[in-house]
């Protein structure tokens, strides 16, 4: 169970928060107090929680979305109970929910494939409004005043508007009602605008059918699948504010379900949508009412910004929080109001564990558990597992050939010489002396054996290799962190992954790992050969059931008292001289090392997309950069979005450039450039030029110099603040 600190609060606190129970699935188990944790929302009374929404944060790998797909996954075999799910995330360009809704006989709608009309006769008067209203909103979020919305309403009765395409006409060409067509028409201008980018625009093929189908209401779970599309495009909101709106008005009605679920997955795209926002707003303060449960999950609270969107969020009475950086960890704090003792654990919380607040009061650190088939289902961390250990067995294959040409650098020029020297004056009894004394404790530093190398081990031996990987290089991160990434504890964890890559199936990368730990002067499987370990009898067990080890008799001090066990050197005078200078090698590399880890971190946060919201001159833009799927190039393009405002656009990037201007048209046109990369990780700086209301042919425009990053981070590029993208 958690150890948390002794002060009084941290004791009194956790007890009271545990000494309730809930109705419903099983999640977990307290790490407070050993117990079970059940909860299903809808079977709690309603005076616990007067609603049943719910609210998931976490970091990358924190495992916030593997709780969120179990809890629906049970809820379903266990409930019968039904689902919707917009995932806009994923790898491999699926989404994270397509194996578990196929596992449950549901099924995935890919956004390319979905079609709808919103003024299909299928749909009643007031749904077809109320979808047509929102797609306007999605693009363009100030066009609907009162005498738009009169005109869009008469468009809507004309009998030939049964497509999106007609009622654009109808607002454009109207005929005499209560108000002349003249009139009506200059009315309706800025919604026909808005409608025309789903009949002419970036965004046609979506909503301008004639005969598509909704989607089907009686299956178990259906996942609406955006991980194709990219983040920025403005076919999100729209295709958000249909879905939302088609499950209000339809999904709902016609449901039988005990009760539903829709799950907003990377939700803060949702709740910043003007399009969307609203709707959500309205089902959050409805939810019991209408037998429905929002389960939103994002990475943090940040996303949301300061406003509104962070109002709705405090409308879920339920919310787990994984792990976070501090700084995530004490706004979740205030927003949530939790006690001081979570909030100081949420740093540091392992994958799968989570702070969960239930109702007003409920407080409770839950670790998740999942059977094989579940495990297996909810994997979304395998790009990341990979990139992180192929950028850790590139760090070890630079750092050892470094450190290698190093000492065979310092031996040729003349440090065996010096060494014979002095070892003829007599040094060779004071340099002994000092290897024993020193060299033992110092050099190779301590490995202590411990009990995370048998739990990975363990997990792996059963099957559980997704965990197995994920453990070990949590622990081989800190132990790097901690002793250095040539330490011997960083090397244990060498051997430890090479046994996990063996289990996995994968005996090249075993063998690369222990020649790896073999060429820098380690012991393979040295923790598993330790008295008490995995490979001898006996020794202590830890809690959940693991042999911890025991120091041998040669490893005991007086008094029995067993000391730290520490890989032993015994090295001639010249090898001592020589494993000085590849100490002093290895502090060379520091700085080399340190970029790798800059890597590595850039690496498991890799998007391929970036974007950053500026505005110049008066007008609202947009840059946004798409890596391809080969990673060899970036598509840098600004954005304005229809501003009537906008009249020069200039993109500049690696060299080369795109420009447009108004002239004769409406808007002027979005210009985009592609520029070769060799580093897909490396950021990527473009100048952009924005000419607004006082641009005039020749002028160069308002230049802004912005840094995009692949982790879908922006950066002002003079003064290095960070964009909103």
């Amino acid at each position: 169970m958690l150890r948390l600190p002794s002060t009084h609060a941290a004791i009194t606190a956790p007890l009271v928060a545990s000494s309730a129970g809930f109705p419903g699935i099983p999640i977990g188990r307290s790490l407070l107090d050993g117990r079970a944790f059940h909860l299903s929302p809808v079977l709690t009374p309603t005076t616990v929680l007067p609603s049943t929404n719910s609210l998931a944060l976490g970091g990358l790998g924190s495992g916030k979305s593997t709780t969120g797909k179990i809890r629906i996954r049970r809820e379903i075999v266990h409930h019968q109970h039904q689902a919707v799910v917009i995932d806009s995330f994923g790898e491999e360009n699926a989404g994270e929910w397509a194996p578990l809704t196929r596992s449950l006989g549901g099924k995935v709608i890919q956004a390319e494939d979905f079609t709808l009309n919103p003024v299909s006769p299928l749909l009643p008067a007031p749904v077809r409004e109320q979808l047509v209203r929102s797609l306007i909103a999605a693009v363009e979020p100030h066009a609907l005043t009162p005498q738009a919305t009169h005109a869009l309403q008469h468009a809507l009765t004309h009998p030939k508007a049964r497509s999106l395409g007609a009622v654009v006409d109808a607002l454009v060409s109207p005929e005499d009602g209560r108000w002349p067509a003249a009139r009506l028409a200059t009315w309706g201008e800025e919604a026909a605008i808005a409608l025309s980018r789903y009949t002419e625009g970036s965004l046609v093929g979506l909503f301008d059918g004639r005969d598509a189908s909704l989607p089907p209401t009686d299956l178990p779970i259906l996942s609406f699948d955006f991980a194709r599309l990219d983040r920025n495009s403005p076919a999100i909101p729209s295709l958000m504010a249909a879905i939302s709106c088609w499950a209000e008005h339809v999904w709902l009605p016609q449901s039988t379900a005990p009760h539903r679920h829709l799950v907003l997955e990377e939700a803060w795209q949702i709740l910043l949508s003007p399009a969307t926002a609203e709707l959500i707003q309205r089902l959050l303060k409805n939810s019991r009412k209408l037998g429905l449960s929002l389960d939103v999950l994002m990475h943090t609270l940040s996303d949301l910004g300061d406003g509104r969107a962070q109002d709705l969020a405090r409308l879920c009475e339920v919310a787990h929080v994984g792990r976070l950086s501090a700084e995530e960890a004490a706004i979740v704090g205030a927003l949530l109001d939790l006690p001081a003792w979570a909030i100081s654990e949420i740093p540091r919380l392992d994958p799968g564990q989570a702070v969960w607040k239930v109702g007003p009061a409920y407080v409770d650190i839950v670790h998740t558990v999942l059977s094989e088939e579940e495990a297996a289902l909810t994997d979304t961390s395998s790009r990341r597992r990979a990139a992180q250990q192929l950028l850790t067995l590139d760090v070890e294959g630079d750092v050892e050939a470094d450190v290698e040409a190093d000492v065979e650098a310092g031996v040729e020029a003349g440090v065996e010489a010096g060494v014979e020297a002095d070892v003829e004056a007599g040094v060779e009894g004071d340099v002994e002396g000092d290897v024993e004394a020193g060299v033992e404790a110092d050099v190779e530093g301590d490995v202590e054996a411990d009990a995370r190398h048998h739990d990975v081990v363990r997990a792996a031996r059963e099957g559980r290799l997704s965990e197995a990987a994920e453990l070990a290089v949590i622990g081989e991160r800190d132990d790097i962190r901690a002793y250095g990434i040539n330490s011997g504890p960083a090397l244990a964890w060498l051997s430890t992954r090479a046994v996990v890559a063996e289990l996995s199936g994968s005996a090249t990368t075993a063998a690369q790992l222990r020649a790896t730990v073999t060429r820098m002067g380690g012991e393979i499987n040295w923790w598993e050969n330790a008295p008490g370990g995995a490979g001898g009898a006996g020794g202590q067990v830890g809690q959940d059931g693991a042999p911890l080890p025991s120091p041998g008799p040669a490893e005991a001090a007086e008094g029995g008292q067993p000391v730290r066990r520490r890989w032993r050197v015994w090295l001639p005078a010249a090898a001592a001289a020589v494993l000085a200078l590849a100490v002093v090698g290895v502090w060379q590399q520091a700085d080399a090392d340190s970029q790798q880890e800059e890597r590595q971190q850039k690496a498991a946060t890799y998007k391929g997309k970036s974007a950053a919201k500026i505005t110049a001159d008066g007008v609202d833009a947009e840059v946004v950069a798409r890596w391809t799927k080969k990673r060899d190039a970036v598509i840098v393009e600004l954005r304005s979005y229809l501003d009537p405002d906008a009249a020069y656009l200039r993109v500049e990037a690696g060299g080369r450039s795109a420009a447009s201007t108004r002239g004769g048209d409406r808007f002027v046109r979005d210009p985009e450039v592609s520029v070769p990369v060799s580093d897909p990780l490396a950021d990527v700086t473009v100048q952009v030029a924005v000419g607004g209301t006082s641009w005039r042919e020749g002028d160069r425009g308002t230049v802004r110099t912005i840094r995009l990053s692949p982790s879908d981070v922006a950066y002002d590029g003079e003064t290095g603040e960070k964009l909103p993208g």
